[in-house]
C-alpha cells in the first residue's frame, strides 16, 4: 500500500468522488420513492377502473423516467472511480465490496431494468394485471439496487464478516451473511430508502401544488397530493425511528463519529443532546485548535445518554476521551492504537520479506502470530490506525458534521409536520384556499433535497478519516496517479454533470408545464 501519498491528488481524488457522489444522490432518492407511490396509483387504478388515476400513473410515471436515465448515467461514472482513483482501496477490500455490486448489476438492475420496459411501453399491449406486476416489480427492483450499495457502504462503516489474508494483503469474505445481515447494513438501508420515499413524497405534493396554485388540472392534484402524503407521512414515522436506531449504531462503531454530530468534546455520564447550537469562529480549545467552543446552544439534559444507551446516566464519550483514552471506561488511547496498528504493519512487511527471502520457517511462525486470535483482537483490529501520522487526524471535520447533523434533523422534525398539514388540508378540502401553504410546499422541494446532502455528509465526512472503519484511512487508499489528470477529470465531470443536472430539470420543467392531459400517450 502506498505510504508515501501526494496530498494534492488525494485531496482531489476526495473532491471528484464527493462531486460524482452527490450529483448522484441528487437522482437516486427520487426513483427509490416514486416508483412506489407509482404502484399504488396504478394498484388505485387497478381496483377502481377510474381513468383518473391512469392520467396520474402516467405522469408522474413520466417524471420518474427523465430522472431515472440521468440518474444511471451519473452512477456508472461513479462506480469507475474505484478503479481509477481508489485502486488500492479495490485490492484491499475488492473480494467484499465487490460482491454487493456484483449482485446488484446482475440481479437488481436487471430486474429493474427489465420490467421499466413493459412499465414505459407496455400500456394497453399487455393486460392490466401484467403492467401492475410489472409497475411493482420495478419499484422493488430500483430499492433492491440500493440494497446492495447500502450492504458494501455499511460493510465500510462496520467491517464484519472477514478475514484478513496476509499472502494477498485482501480482505476476504467468510461469512456472506453477516455482511448482508449486519445491524448497520439493515439499518442503513431502510434509513436510506425511507429518506427516498419521503423525498418523493415532498417532490409528488410541491409538483401538485403548483397545478392547484395555477387553478390546473384540481382533481389530479388533489388525488396525488393524498396519496403522496400518506405516503410520506407513513416513512416519515419509519425514517424517526431508523435514525433512532442509526444513533445506537454509530456511537457502538463509529464514536469518534458521534462526538462530531454532537459537538461532545469531553465524555460524560448523563450526556445532554444538543438541540441546537452554534460554534465560535475563534475560541478554541487550549489544547487543539480544532475544537471550537459553543458561542450557544440550547441542550436537553441526559437525552444523548438515554437515547444511546436507554440509560439517563450512561456515559459517552468525547473527541478528547477518544484522543487521549479513558482508563475508568477501559479506553485506549490514540496514540496506542497507532503503536499497535503500526506492529500490524510491521508484522505483516516481516512475514512477506521473509517469504521472499526464502525463510521460509520463520514465514509460517509469522504468520501464525498474525492469524492468531489474540493478534488480530489486540493489534490488527487497529491496523489502519498504523497509517495515522498524528492523532489529530482522527478528527473529522466536527463544525461541518455537527451544522449538517442538526441540519438534516430540524428538516426531517418539519417533514413531520408538514405530511400532517397536507393531510388534514386535503381531508378537509381546504388545500385550495390555502395559497401560503401552497407556495410552501414549492419551496419544502428544494429543502428536502438539502436535507438528503446533509444525511450524506455526516455519514461519509463523519467517518474519516476512514475508508473501512479502523483498518484503511483515505490517505492509503488512493491510487498512485497523477494529481494532474484527476484535475482535469475532476473539471470534466463537474462540466458534464451540471450540464446533465441543467437538462433534467429544463427536461422535467417543460414536462410539467405540459401537465398530465396533453404531451402525447
Amino acid at each position: 500500500m502506498n505510504e508515501i501519498v501526494d496530498l494534492s491528488m488525494l485531496d482531489w481524488s476526495r473532491g471528484q468522488f464527493a462531486l460524482t457522489a452527490f450529483y448522484h444522490w441528487l437522482f437516486v432518492p427520487l426513483t427509490l420513492g416514486i416508483t412506489f407511490i407509482l404502484a399504488i396509483m396504478e394498484t388505485i387504478y387497478y381496483k377502481t377502473g377510474d381513468p383518473e388515476w391512469k392520467k396520474i400513473t402516467r405522469f408522474w410515471m413520466k417524471v420518474f423516467g427523465i430522472n431515472f436515465a440521468i440518474g444511471v448515467a451519473t452512477g456508472i461514472i461513479l462506480e469507475f472511480q474505484f478503479g481509477t482513483n481508489w485502486s488500492y482501496y479495490s485490492w484491499f477490500v475488492g473480494d467484499i465490496f465487490g460482491a454487493p455490486l456484483a449482485i446488484e448489476g446482475i440481479m437488481a438492475f436487471f430486474m429493474e431494468s427489465t420490467f421499466i420496459a413493459v412499465m414505459f411501453f407496455g400500456w394497453d399491449k399487455v393486460s392490466k394485471r401484467f403492467h401492475l406486476v410489472s409497475t411493482w416489480l420495478t419499484a422493488i427492483g430500483a430499492n433492491l439496487s440500493a440494497l446492495w450499495i447500502l450492504v458494501a457502504n455499511a460493510w465500510m462503516q462496520n467491517p464484519v464478516g472477514m478475514q484478513f489474508n496476509p499472502d494477498t494483503a485482501r480482505n476476504e469474505m467468510v461469512n456472506f451473511w453477516d455482511v448482508f445481515l449486519s445491524p448497520m447494513a439493515i439499518n442503513k438501508f431502510l434509513h436510506t430508502i425511507s429518506s427516498g420515499f419521503v423525498l418523493a413524497g415532498i417532490f409528488i405534493i410541491g409538483i401538485s401544488a403548483w397545478f392547484l396554485l395555477k387553478k390546473r388540472e384540481v382533481p389530479f392534484a388533489k388525488k396525488s397530493i393524498l396519496v403522496a402524503a400518506i405516503f410520506g407521512f407513513i416513512s416519515s414515522l419509519f425514517l424517526v425511528t431508523t435514525g433512532d436506531g442509526s444513533a445506537r449504531l454509530v456511537a457502538q462503531n463509529q464514536p469518534m463519529k458521534l462526538a462530531a454530530m454532537e459537538g461532545l468534546y469531553q465524555g460524560k455520564n448523563g450526556a445532554g443532546l444538543v438541540a441546537f447550537g452554534i460554534f465560535s469562529p475563534t475560541h478554541t480549545d487550549p489544547a487543539n485548535d480544532q475544537l471550537h467552543e459553543f458561542l450557544f446552544k440550547i441542550e436537553i439534559p441526559n437525552a444523548l445518554s438515554y437515547m444511546i444507551h436507554l440509560d439517563a446516566n450512561a456515559f459517552v464519550p468525547g473527541v478528547k476521551d477518544l484522543l487521549n483514552g479513558n482508563e475508568k471506561e477501559g479506553m485506549l488511547t490514540a496514540a496506542d492504537k497507532i503503536s499497535r496498528g503500526k506492529m500490524a504493519i510491521e508484522t505483516l512487511r516481516n512475514y512477506k520479506n521473509a517469504l521472499t527471502e526464502g525463510r521460509k520457517e520463520e514465514a509460517l511462525q509469522m504468520r501464525d502470530k498474525f492469524m492468531s486470535k489474540d493478534f488480530q483482537a489486540n493489534y490488527f483490529k487497529y491496523f489502519g490506525y498504523g497509517f495515522i501520522k498524528n492523532s489529530n487526524e482522527l478528527i473529522p471535520g466536527i463544525q461541518l458534521v455537527f451544522y449538517s447533523f442538526h441540519m438534516m434533523v430540524i428538516l426531517g422534525s418539519w417533514f413531520l409536520i408538514f405530511f400532517i398539514l397536507s393531510i388534514y388540508l386535503i381531508v378537509n378540502d381546504d388545500i385550495t384556499k390555502r395559497r401560503l401553504f401552497l407556495k410552501i410546499a414549492i419551496l419544502t422541494v428544494p429543502l428536502v433535497y438539502l436535507a438528503q446532502m446533509a444525511g450524506w455528509t455526516v455519514a461519509e465526512m463523519g467517518r474519516q478519516p476512514w475508508v473501512v472503519q479502523d483498518l484503511l484511512p483515505t490517505v492509503a487508499a488512493v491510487s498512485n496517479i497523477n494529481a494532474g489528470a484527476v484535475m482535469v477529470t475532476f473539471w470534466l465531470f463537474a462540466l458534464i454533470f451540471t450540464l446533465l443536472l441543467i437538462a433534467e430539470i429544463k427536461i422535467m420543467t417543460k414536462q410539467i408545464k405540459i401537465g398530465p392531459n396533453e404531451g402525447g400517450h
